[in-house]
């Protein structure tokens, strides 16, 4: 795991949330499930760069009184499943 990874994780126990919580997104009536921890570990798997960008993201959800992090983990769980969903599709 590297310091990145282990930063976002520590988010998530400093402020008390769990690492397995999930976030449910229906796609036409197929339910797909993800976890918080998963949507990390997702992230992690990208550039550097982008990596850097999802945790100062993480950060700033934490200071938006409006957004938060449960938000954050939504926006970012809906990106992974359209970019999974754009590569199955066929044209």
């Amino acid at each position: 795991m590297n310091h990145i990874t282990r930063e976002c994780k520590q988010i998530l126990i400093d402020e008390g949330i769990d690492a397995n919580s999930t976030i449910d997104f229906d796609v036409n009536g197929e339910v797909h499930t993800m976890t918080f921890e998963y949507i990390i570990d997702t992230f992690m798997q990208a550039s550097d760069e982008s990596q850097l960008v999802f945790y100062a993201a993480l950060q700033k959800a934490l200071d938006a009184k409006d957004m938060g992090v449960d938000k954050f983990f939504e926006g970012m769980g809906q990106l992974l499943l359209m970019t999974h969903l754009s590569k199955n599709i066929e044209i």
